[in-house]
């Protein structure tokens, strides 16, 4: 049962959360230090398969290059855009909302104030995987499945509402499939800088000869 003051939650979500947290709870305490981790570090893992996609982009043409410096910018949107609708929504976490008390494994629940709805971590896992699957399909598709696992390790240590983490990947995901929008004009601009560096300097010393 969810407090009375907390916004309107998805019965389906509050049994799915009850029923992950239930079996978190009864995993072998190694897996449960393994997912109290993960969930922080997945972030960092994501983080590094994007560095590793875009570098390999960086030694291609104008539009390689718009790709990976651009890539980053709608990610930090998604984020801008998390933050905000924790802030509009005020869903209370569901380690603090749920009345029947449940062991988490993330231990303590975060502070009030700290919204529960959508997940910031499932929103930047969402756009770090899309916007590393835009860069290298290859190695997309390893960060695509660590996304995933990260978004649902943040209901499996009991922080989040499934339905948290999915509009989490969903805004993430949906903010870095954006990315090609961005990168045009940075390709644009790149090209023409590029031109321009092609362009033989005439010496100033050098007489322009008249006909």
């Amino acid at each position: 049962m969810i407090d009375a003051d907390s916004p309107d939650v998805p019965e389906i979500s509050v049994e799915w959360y009850q029923d992950i947290v239930d079996f978190a709870a009864d995993t072998p305490q190694p897996v449960q230090w393994f997912a109290e981790h993960f969930t922080e570090g997945a972030i960092l893992l994501l983080g590094a398969l994007w560095l590793i996609a875009a570098v390999s982009r960086l030694g291609g043409g104008p539009r390689d290059r718009a790709y990976a410096l651009v890539s980053p910018a709608p990610v930090v949107l998604a984020y801008g855009c998390s933050e905000l609708l924790k802030t509009v929504v005020d869903q209370e976490r569901p380690c603090r909302a749920l009345a029947t008390e449940l062991a988490i494994i993330a231990g303590e629940c975060p502070p009030t104030g700290d919204w529960s709805f959508p997940s910031n971590h499932s929103t930047i896992a969402g756009g770090l995987a899309v916007a590393t699957l835009l860069l290298s399909r290859r190695v997309g598709l390893v960060a695509l499945p660590l996304a995933a696992l990260a978004a649902f390790s943040r209901t499996f240590v009991g922080v989040h509402y499934p339905h948290d983490v999915l509009a989490g990947v969903l805004l993430g995901a949906l903010f870095a499939a954006l990315t090609p929008l961005f990168a045009r004009p940075a390709a644009g601009l790149l090209h023409r800088r590029a031109r321009q560096a092609e362009r033989p300097v005439r010496d100033p010393a050098t007489p322009t000869t008249r006909r």
